[in-house]
């Protein structure tokens, strides 16, 4: 009796004993962090928007180009200043945006129709110019707009389709730093195919060159970056 008393006080003891080892914690680890639930659940945030609907990119706005940006880039692209008297890009400044830190404390550089205004009047000065100086120049190293183009200018409506997309190419990569292709390229062609005809018309071939230049400069891709 006293034997069976005592085998059964060791089985309820080694019970207790497993059931207290079982639910005793194991040691914590230096350096284990606990599991974090997500906090972000579907519907919680705003996607990104379509690149589609934002002109092919996603972030910030495009920029307009300083008045010292667009200096630059002009002479870059076309080969001259903006620089007529004193209706110059210079005289033009603080219409451009250009701050005066007297009045103006920072550059506006939001595209205006004042801005425009002005862009135009300037686009239409150096490519006119320029293209007037490229005409007569034989050797097409030392051309900038038309450099692609043969030696000595003749009638621009014999140039090959070719050589209207190789010109075109050239000079989109110049003021804009990519270039023209697929259906946009197809209808630049057709617009220098217009522009060479009415030059030729109007016995004037450096304007299908300035016309082609004029369109490139006043274009956005020109002036955003």
């Amino acid at each position: 009796m006293r034997r069976s008393l005592l085998i059964a006080a060791l089985l309820t003891l080694s019970a207790g004993c497993n059931k207290s080892t079982e639910e005793k914690p194991g040691p914590t680890l230096d350096g284990q962090l606990e599991p974090v639930a997500n906090p972000h659940q579907p519907g919680d945030f705003d996607p990104l928007p379509d690149p589609e609907a934002q002109g092919g990119s996603v972030g910030r706005a495009p920029r307009r180009l300083t008045v010292a940006q667009l200096d630059a880039a002009i002479l870059e692209a076309v080969g001259r200043r903006w620089v007529n008297g004193g209706d110059g890009i210079d005289a033009r400044a603080s219409s451009l945006g250009r701050a005066d830190f007297a009045l103006v404390s920072s550059e506006n550089t939001e595209p205006n129709l004042v801005f425009a205004k002005f862009l135009e009047d300037g686009a239409r000065f150096v490519c006119i110019a320029q293209a007037g100086d490229e005409v007569k120049q034989a050797d097409a190293s030392k051309r900038t707009l038309s450099r692609t183009l043969p030696g000595t200018w003749d009638d621009l409506r014999k140039l090959t389709d070719a050589q209207v997309r190789e010109f075109l190419v050239y000079n989109s990569l110049r003021f804009w730093g990519a270039p023209l292709e697929g259906e946009e390229l197809t209808k630049w062609v057709g617009f220098f195919t217009q522009a060479a005809a009415r030059a030729e018309t109007a016995k004037r071939r450096s304007d299908a060159l300035a016309v082609m230049c004029i369109a490139m400069l006043t274009d956005a891709r020109f002036i955003t970056y």
